[in-house]
């Protein structure tokens, strides 16, 4: 692999199966060029796949800009992957909006008795220390002038504050994100509100490429990000909807890197199974015993199979206290989705619709979380 178009330091991160680094020798820069099989040499890496330790499950390579104090990405370097044998392939990912300092630009990651290469695209705000904390790297921490303001807002009679220690501490390259979300939730003056977060997502088999790409991985940590203002346990339940049984598993603050590609090869492909994936969400969360309201965010990829089911489930849970936001974004038609509130006879209040474009991590995170709190501020 090799970065080009901006002058940029590149290293990689050898991770187990947690996501993590099994020790700060696992880092692979320049002061420390090679490392079982991985290489870094100027702003190419080289991946040996035969010498690789069984124990080592990713390899991530990461960009930052150390060059000029202060300087953050506003483009993302280009990046080349050539197979020994095979084509070479390129990728640039979107322009970056909330002061990135760092950019995890791909990722070799095994795939049963193999390796499959995805591009990122993700950028940090928290710089490089941000990241190798991220990945269990021990950094000591740079300087801080001031601690980290807390995002309020003020309503006659009361102050509210929410802590966003958790994600600093836990997943700092959620913290930007997190404040991004927790603007959105300013501005209409929801600010300290609680509210228990799920994701559900659609695992019909037109989505294989979004999850391959890791757009669907994004999308989830975006989620993650938005939960950190309103529900403090650092845990997202996260369905998968299939044409099985929904799978249900988890994404949280301290282990969220890689967390949905691992998880989604448990789920076989099918059509997606969106009223039975929200049903067995609420029955998770009546088995939670929580009293807060409820918000899902379900993606959907195309139509329901079965659009009277989907009615019908949204009319039997009316009563429940659950918000539900259905979040479009993929190749597939979502005329259903957007069309369920069009007609008077038939509103669902605790409904709403989301378009996020062919790929939301193209939209600029001011953007995105306003499409996303919109109508759950309205509701709540």
């Amino acid at each position: 692999m090799a970065v080009q178009g901006l002058s940029a330091d590149v290293s990689a991160l050898l991770l187990g199966p947690d996501g993590k680094v099994c020790g700060d020798h696992d880092l692979v820069f320049c002061n420390h060029p090679v490392q079982d099989g991985v290489s870094v040499v100027g702003t190419a890496v080289t991946a040996d796949l035969f010498r690789l330790p069984a124990g080592v499950h990713r390899v991530v390579v990461v960009s930052a800009d150390p060059l000029l104090p202060g300087a953050v990405f506003t483009r993302a370097p280009q990046l080349t992957i050539s197979q020994s044998g095979a084509s070479t392939a390129w990728f640039i990912a979107p322009d970056f909006t909330a002061g990135e300092t760092v950019v995890v630009l791909a990722e070799l990651y095994r795939r049963g008795d193999g390796w499959k290469g995805r591009a990122v695209g993700q950028g940090y705000a928290s710089g490089l220390a941000g990241l190798a904390t991220d990945y269990g790297v021990d950094v000591d921490p740079e300087p801080s002038s001031a601690p980290l303001p807390a995002q309020t807002r003020t309503t006659p009679g009361q102050a509210t504050a929410v802590d966003l220690t958790k994600p600093e501490r836990q997943a700092p390259g959620l913290l930007a994100p997190a404040r991004q979300a927790g603007q959105a939730l300013a501005d209409p003056g929801i600010t300290g509100r609680r509210a228990a977060v799920y994701v559900i997502l659609d695992h019909d088999w037109h989505m294989e490429e979004l999850y391959e790409s890791f757009a669907v991985q994004a999308f989830a940590e975006r989620v993650l990000a938005l939960s950190a203002n309103l529900d403090d346990d650092g845990t997202v339940p996260v369905i998968f909807s299939s044409g099985r049984e929904p799978f249900l598993e988890e994404i949280r603050l301290d282990s969220y890197r890689g967390r949905i590609g691992q998880l989604h090869t448990q789920v076989e492909w099918g059509w997606g199974n969106v009223a039975d994936a929200m049903r067995r969400a609420v029955s998770h969360y009546q088995e939670s015993g929580a009293a807060d309201p409820v918000f899902f965010v379900t993606q959907v990829g195309g139509e329901p199979w079965d659009k009277a089911e989907v009615r019908s489930m949204l009319h039997d849970t009316a009563s429940l206290g659950i918000f539900r936001l259905f979040v479009g974004f993929g190749r597939g038609k979502l005329a259903f989705h957007k069309n369920l509130n069009a007609s008077a006879s038939a509103t669902f209040t605790d409904v709403a619709f989301y378009d996020a474009s062919k790929n939301p991590g193209s939209v600029p995170g001011e953007r995105f979380y306003t499409g996303l709190v919109d109508a759950f501020a309205t509701w709540m």
